[in-house]
């Protein structure tokens, strides 16, 4: 909603409205795309599939240095991977200038916008002379200048009245026109402002709601006085989501956290664990169930029940999200998931690596890792020539405990060579020796873990010793009782 006079021409909003639901997830290319932006376009997605309207993706790329291939298939690789699908062609902004030249023409036409030669050095110093609210003071209002260099167009905001919107997650927002500054609309260089565009593409589009982060809302006004002048037909409806933040309570920011959908990838995360934790990210279904398919995640997504505190994003419950979707994987589907690890940064050489040994111990490392990226941690003895040995492990078990460590190596020495090469053998043949002397069975299991596998923590270690098998299993006892 839009009151008050302009200094210079005048506009009204058209009676037309859209009958369907269409919303758009409108990024720039910057090499990556943010937790945020990730989170802006699920919240997006999920209100189009829940109305059944449609999901537009444009690409703000007006920008020349991130127009460019490479950053913008950025984008489309990681909404490919949530699985946030979009219909239609994507738009891209650097495809439709001739729109935007010609609603800089309209408003310089009908006095809404004028040129202006300030450069931000003078408004700056203007602004610092006069004291007060900082900003633009209307200096080229009335100068009645034209094209030149170093001159942008500036949009005629009204000195009076008031620019509101009722936001579907704020509420009624109103801001003071006289609190507005003459912004700017045309760079120097003859390309449009982000609201600008986004003005023209959202009516050209016939967008219905826009569902973007509350850092935007201070942009909305300006948004609304454009399509007023320009005679915007509908009404564009906002929602405004919280930020999303560290455990400081801080905005997330790439110097500080990890922000890049990338990075997630990387590490293993599952893409229907990464939508579904986004999903909580300042919006919870009402019966409490955090852990659901996504289509009961559409089925009960309302935008108007997003809260208006910060969201935090925890990596910690994103990593439980993350292991309970792992382990509901078949164990096919975590085999085939972890072959990236296993294969391209795998801590082993190539060609000792055995899918099908894997694929025997995969069940039991499946129940265990939280990441795809840990899988290769829990099964790189079997394939490496020698354990990688955790010196924190080995100074624990073996060297604080050097008399225990030696006695049951020993014991397994013995038992191991002739023992029923089975898990439930080998558990006999070892833990005998607990029995006899009254010890628990952690502490004389930990020993034969250190040396076969380097560490304390693994999968089952029977299991992991008949995978190995009876020889390899006496080399490796043997060669850690002779460092002992």
């Amino acid at each position: 909603m839009v009151s008050g006079e302009r200094t210079g021409g005048d506009g009204t909003i058209g009676a037309v409205s859209s009958p369907q639901v269409r919303v758009r997830f409108a990024p720039s290319p910057t090499g990556y795309l943010h937790i945020g932006g990730a989170r802006t376009a699920l919240f997006n997605w999920l209100f189009a599939r829940r109305m059944g309207g449609e999901f537009v993706l444009r690409i703000e790329d007006t920008d020349g240095e991130r127009s460019r291939p490479e950053l913008i298939d950025v984008i489309f690789r990681a909404l490919e991977w949530l699985g946030l699908d979009w219909d239609g062609t994507p738009v891209h902004q650097s495809e439709r200038g001739h729109l935007y030249s010609a609603a800089i023409e309209t408003l310089l036409a009908n006095g809404d916008a004028y040129w202006c030669a300030c450069s931000p050095e003078e408004v700056k110093a203007r602004a610092e002379a006069r004291g007060g609210t900082p900003g633009y003071d209307g200096h080229c209002r009335e100068r009645g200048l034209g094209p030149g260099v170093g001159h942008v167009v500036r949009f005629r905001v009204a000195d009076t009245g008031t620019t509101a919107f009722d936001d579907l997650i704020r509420g009624h927002v109103s801001f003071e026109n006289a609190n507005l500054e003459d912004f700017v609309v045309q760079r120097s260089n003859g390309s449009p402002m982000f609201h600008l565009a986004n003005a023209v593409d959202d009516a050209d589009q016939g967008i219905t709601h826009v569902i973007r982060g509350e850092d935007l809302i201070n942009v909305t006004p300006k948004v609304l006085l454009l399509r007023h002048a320009l005679q915007a037909p509908g009404e564009l409806i906002f929602a405004h989501l919280p930020l999303i933040v560290n455990e400081k309570r801080q905005k997330l920011s790439k110097r500080r956290d990890d922000v890049s959908v990338g990075d997630y990838i990387d590490r293993g995360y599952l893409p229907e664990a990464m939508v579904n934790y986004l999903a909580t990210l300042g919006w919870g279904p009402s019966d409490g169930v955090e852990i659901r398919p996504l289509a009961e995640i559409v089925a009960m997504f309302d935008v108007s029940d997003v809260g208006k505190s910060g969201a935090f994003f925890d990596v910690k419950k994103l990593q439980h999200f993350n292991g309970e979707y792992i382990r509901a994987l078949t164990v096919p589907q975590f085999v085939s998931r972890s072959t990236r690890w296993l294969f391209e940064d795998a801590p082993w050489p190539a060609e000792s690596f055995d899918i099908a040994t894997f694929e025997v111990l995969a069940p039991l490392v499946q129940e265990r890792v939280k990441l795809l990226a840990e899988v290769p941690s829990f099964v790189d003895f079997v394939f490496a020539a020698e354990p990688t040995i955790d010196e924190d492990s080995w100074q624990k078990v073996m060297v604080k405990g050097a008399d225990l460590a030696v006695a049951v190596l020993d014991h397994a020495l013995v038992q191991f060579a002739d023992c029923e090469w089975t898990a439930a053998g080998l558990d006999a043949a070892l833990f005998s020796y607990a029995e006899q002397h009254e010890i628990s069975k952690g502490k004389v299991q930990a020993p034969v873990r250190v040396s076969v596998t380097g560490r304390t923590v693994g999968p089952p270690l029977f299991e992991s010793l008949v995978v190995i098998g009876r020889d390899e299993t006496l080399r490796r006892l043997g060669s850690a009782r002779a460092r002992l």
